[in-house]
C-alpha cells in the first residue's frame, strides 16, 4: 500500500503538538482536547484535528485526548521513540553554543560527533567530544552510518560541505548558514536563519 501523502506544512506542526503535550503533562494534566492545544499553539481546533487525522484516530469525541497515549504516538510517528545520534560541522561561535546545548539529548538526539577545518581547534575538546579534521567526516560518517547532520559553517563554504555530507549518505542536514542548499530531493533540510526571520519581522514593526 503506497505510503499516505503527509502536506509539509503537518509534519512541520507535529513537534509543537508534541512539546504542548509536554507541557500539559508536567502540568500533572492527563486529557486534553484540540480547543486547549489550539489556544496554546495560537492554532484552530479544527485545524489540529484534520493535521492528526493523518495518522489515524487519537481521541474521542467528547472526552479529547490521552496525552501520555498522543505523546507516545506522536513520537512514533517522528521516529524520535529511539535515540539518532547527530554530528557537527563547524565549530565556530554559534557551532560551539550548539555543542553544549543540552536540549538535543532531551530530546532523542545525541551528539556524538565535531568537525571543523580550523588547526587551532582540531584536537581540542567540547565536553567529551573532541574536535575532528573536517576531512575525516565522510569516512566516520560511513562507518558510523550517520543520517543527520547539522551545519554551522559560513556561508561561503555551506554548499561545499553539504555536497560532501549528500556523497557520504546523509540524509537530513539542519542547516544554520544563511544560504539555500541545492541537494537531492531524497535529502531533507531545515534551514534557520535567525537574520532572516529578524527581517521578517521588522516589516511589522
Amino acid at each position: 500500500m503506497p505510503q499516505k501523502f503527509v502536506p509539509a506544512i503537518v509534519i512541520a506542526r507535529l513537534p509543537l503538538y508534541l512539546r504542548t503535550l509536554g507541557f500539559l503533562a508536567r502540568e500533572d494534566k492527563r486529557v486534553t482536547s484540540s480547543q486547549e492545544l489550539a489556544e496554546r499553539l495560537g492554532l484552530t481546533p479544527a485545524q489540529i484535528r484534520k493535521d492528526l487525522s493523518y495518522f489515524g484516530e487519537f481521541g474521542k469525541q467528547g472526552t479529547g485526548y490521552d496525552i501520555a497515549f498522543l505523546e507516545k504516538q506522536l513520537r512514533q510517528i517522528l521516529k524520535i521513540d529511539r535515540v539518532w545520534e547527530v554530528f557537527l560541522v563547524g565549530v565556530g561561535d554559534l557551532g560551539r553554543a550548539l555543542a553544549h546545548y543540552r536540549g538535543f539529548q532531551e530530546n532523542g538526539f545525541r551528539l556524538i560527533a565535531l568537525f571543523d577545518n580550523a588547526p587551532s581547534k582540531i584536537g581540542t575538546s567540547i565536553g567529551a567530544i573532541a574536535i575532528q579534521d573536517v576531512k575525516e567526516m565522510p569516512r566516520v560518517v560511513r562507518e558510523k552510518k550517520l543520517q543527520i547532520a547539522i551545519l554551522a559553517v559560513p556561508a561561503d563554504a555551506a554548499q561545499s560541505v553539504a555536497d560532501e555530507l549528500v556523497r557520504a549518505g546523509v540524509r537530513a542536514i539542519l542547516n544554520y548558514a544563511p544560504v539555500t542548499l541545492n541537494v537531492p530531493p531524497k535529502v531533507k533540510v531545515y534551514s534557520i536563519e535567525p537574520v532572516a526571520g529578524l527581517q521578517g519581522m521588522t516589516y511589522y514593526l
